[in-house]
């Protein structure tokens, strides 16, 4: 039984080509692919695909977003960011919200398809670079305990928010706040952990 697979992708080239790399491989079947997040989860409940290849930078809603609300209609489904971002947040940010995966776009199609096939299978498939870059972060995890017992509540707040994945203006709409009060709290937790990202404070935070 071949794998089911959807993308969702808003370049319609490296869409296309995708769905040609898995349609073209025994085992693996492209079931449906989407130029926006939107799209994607008015219609994946549906489909309900083994496997998501999600891009993050998306036209509106993000894939990051959209990964967390994937989680509650498909949950079932596995996700794989394929994506052009290397940099710490978009790393902690995708994981935290629920995806089980994380590749680069300029990851050859062999594997690709291996990374898909592993994650069918239960793992949790990165580039080299990308899980280097996870196990850095929970390195970093330890801290004492005076390092957060100056937080104030809304601080904690907004690290729980960051951890889940929301980013600044959801922070804000939840909060009913602006987003700029989100930035001046965070400029006095990264003081006060003695952090300069939010990656390094969310995961000192979680590490109490």
């Amino acid at each position: 039984m071949s794998i089911k697979v959807s993308i969702v992708e808003d370049d319609d080239g490296i869409r296309e080509s995708l769905a040609v790399i898995i349609n073209g491989s025994d085992g693996f079947r492209c079931v449906s692919k989407y130029p926006n997040a939107e799209e994607a989860l008015r219609d994946l409940p549906r489909i309900k695909p083994d496997v998501v290849l999600m891009d993050i930078n998306l036209p509106k809603m993000s894939g990051i977003h959209c990964v967390r609300k994937l989680k509650d209609v498909c949950p079932a489904t596995q996700t794989i960011m394929l994506t052009v971002y290397e940099d710490s947040d978009s790393i902690f940010d995708s994981l935290s919200a629920g995806a089980n995966g994380y590749l680069l776009k300029r990851t050859p199609p062999a594997k690709l398809l291996e990374a898909i096939d592993e994650v069918y299978r239960g793992g949790s498939p990165m580039t080299t670079s990308i899980a280097r870059r996870v196990v850095q972060s929970f390195h970093q995890m330890g801290r004492s305990a005076r390092e957060d017992e100056n937080l104030t509540k809304r601080e904690e707040e907004i690290l729980s928010y960051l951890a889940k994945g929301y980013r600044y203006k959801e922070i804000a709409d939840q909060l009913f706040i602006s987003v700029e009060t989100v930035r001046s709290h965070l400029h006095r937790v990264y003081e006060k952990l003695h952090v300069r990202s939010r990656t390094e404070a969310v995961v000192k935070f979680l590490g109490k």
